[in-house]
């Protein structure tokens, strides 16, 4: 019987207790993380431990090395094994010599395994149970856990990851949106993404390969796979690729990549430093594009550390990721939004598709000719925008701002082409009964089922609007006034011109679809008569105001409702200031 994964992330929680006074609370995850992919490992490795050992024992002078990873990964029946006496039930057997046997424990993995316990950092924190006097203690909780895979599927495993990093994200404040998004978000995601290529990725033999440049604990990736085989087509080879900066979430995305079969070696990272592993500065893939790109990256993150290596990449132009320019360096999502574009498949090759969360500062930020708007401008006149859908408040766990789903693609159907749908999905929820974190809102099938029809039907409605990309853009321009003395008389140049007054200097926004000259004699001219145009300070901007959209007007509320409303308030403090003067 399937174990409650919620019930499973509180019981492992319980380790915490113990850890109280020794660790700082921020600090739980340090050792609980790593304990709980190491026991799920333990449980995968149990039905051919035995066997692991004898061929360990047989061959280990007979054979290479590496021929002998080979013989023992054969005897596991995965990419992994662990060829010591020892397994979390033993350990508890000896309480005496419980560190010493777990160091041999540790030392009797595959270096794979091993990788991931260095990425975790867990060797200081061993040493530290091991002066708490409290290893035994721990693993002892622990073994209340049961995280066989026969009664804890892989998609429950990366629920209890998922709400455990929930837990420490509470304790440590983390930035939001960095390490995850809820599940049914993914899920809303990936049917976007991968369902209009449904008659693409049918058929035999079809290799699918899927990139997450910030893949996290890896659950985008893993959620596009199950969807691609379980609701498309059972017979795709599907392939997936991420990196990622954290060494912890980078540990656990390899550990679960590995337990279900998968090539750990194209999930890259996990160092922690900017300079090696962030995505910005060495893209681990830069010889590699993709079908699909899926991801969340952090919001309002800046990115200082990669500054030298980015704007290099910049100067590059068309041959590099970034070929639009950079934002403002406190912001690097549009960083990561153009690298994600760079990462799709060529139209000569098929084409791709991108999914991406983003919150709403890359909608609008930046004047015309600033970096966000030169960004906006080369995605639109591209034409690979197609959709942006609001999502609820409060959906994630740890921040209640607003997010949206951007959709791009370098295919588009030609019903979309030159065309940009935005969607505003923000009142389709269902309420939590408790809140996670930030988090009091969900999507279920059924709002999930909503939202796609939404985005499937492409037509107009109070939730969906169709406009052509060159409706977001606009042409600044710079408006002067003239100059004039004491007097009030105009102050001319040598050629007799007025010269322009520049603390009365203005720009007026005039959209692309309108003459310039007509709008500024309409617009401009009937309210300040002496101004011109400097047509030679023109900038194009683009921006996407979303919420202007879908505002609707809600008249304010008659005087005589407020005033009766006032009346009610008003006799109820006159009733319990009598009550406490009687």
């Amino acid at each position: 019987m399937n174990q409650n994964p919620k019930n499973q992330a509180s019981l492992i929680w319980n380790i915490a207790d113990i850890l109280r006074g020794g660790w700082k609370q921020y600090e739980y995850q340090n050792v609980i993380l790593p304990l709980v992919v190491l026991k799920r490992i333990d449980s995968v490795l149990a039905k051919n431990k035995q066997k692991v050992i004898e061929t360990s024992n047989q061959m280990a002078d007979r054979v290479s090395d590496s021929g002998l990873d080979k013989f023992l990964q054969k005897a596991a029946h995965t990419q992994f094994y662990n060829t010591s006496p020892y397994d979390f039930q033993k350990l508890l057997e000896d309480s005496e010599n419980v560190y010493t046997n777990f160091i041999a424990y540790l030392d009797g993995f595959s270096p794979n395994i091993q990788d991931i316990v260095q990425k975790f950092g867990f060797d200081e924190q061993l040493n530290k149970l091991k002066s708490n006097k409290i290893l035994y203690l721990v693993l002892k909780e622990l073994d209340k856990v049961d995280l066989n895979p026969k009664h804890v599927t892989n998609h429950d495993m990366g629920y209890i990851f998922e709400e455990l990093i929930r837990k420490f994200n509470e304790q440590s404040n983390e930035t939001a949106g960095e390490h995850y998004t809820p599940r049914e978000v993914i899920r809303l995601m990936t049917r976007i993404l991968l369902e209009p290529d449904a008659d693409k990725i049918k058929g035999d033999s079809k290799i699918i390969e899927v990139y997450d440049p910030c893949c996290g604990t890896g659950g985008m990736l893993t959620i596009s796979k199950e969807h691609i085989l379980q609701d498309i087509n059972p017979k795709a080879m599907v392939y997936l690729y991420g990196q990622e900066l954290n060494s912890q979430t980078y540990a656990i995305a390899k550990s679960d990549i590995l337990i279900k079969g998968e090539d750990a070696d194209l999930i890259k990272g996990g160092s922690g430093e900017h300079s090696e592993d962030s995505t910005l500065s060495n893209d681990q893939f830069y010889d590699k594009t993709f079908d699909y790109v899926i991801a969340n990256p952090p919001y309002g993150v800046d990115w200082k550390k990669d500054k030298e290596a980015v704007e290099a990449e910049a100067a590059r132009g068309e041959a590099g990721r970034f070929p639009a320019g950079t934002p403002a360096v406190s912001d690097a999502q549009l960083l990561f939004l153009q690298h994600m574009v760079s990462k799709m498949r060529p139209t000569s090759e098929g084409g791709g598709r991108v999914a991406v969360v983003h919150n709403g500062s890359p909608l609008f930020t930046g004047a015309a000719g600033s970096g966000p708007s030169n960004i906006r401008k080369y995605l639109l006149e591209n034409d690979l925008l197609e959709a942006i859908i609001a999502l609820p408040t409060n959906m994630f766990y740890n921040t209640g701002i607003a997010t949206y789903i951007w959709v791009l693609t370098n295919r588009k159907e030609q019903k979309r082409k030159g065309k940009v749908q935005l969607i505003d999905a923000s009142q389709i929820f269902h309420k939590l009964r408790k809140n996670l974190g930030d988090k009091n809102k969900e999507l279920t099938t059924e709002d999930i089922e909503k939202i796609f029809q939404l985005y499937t039907d492409f037509g107009e409605s109070k939730k969906s609007k169709i406009f052509d990309t060159t409706e977001f853009g606009y042409t600044q321009v710079t408006v002067e006034r003239p100059e004039v003395d004491e007097k009030g008389n105009i102050v001319t140049d040598s050629k007799g011109q007025p010269k322009p007054d520049t603390s009365n200097r203005d720009t007026e926004n005039i959209p692309l679809s309108d003459d310039i000259e007509q709008y500024f004699e309409r617009e401009v001219k009937p309210h300040v008569p002496d101004a011109w145009m400097d047509r030679k300070k023109d900038k194009v901007g683009y921006e996407i105001p979303f919420n202007r959209y879908f505002y609707e007007y809600v008249p304010p509320r008659a005087l005589e409702e407020i005033d009766i409303d006032l009346q009610k308030v008003t006799k109820e403090i006159l009733d319990l200031l009598n009550e406490v003067t009687e």
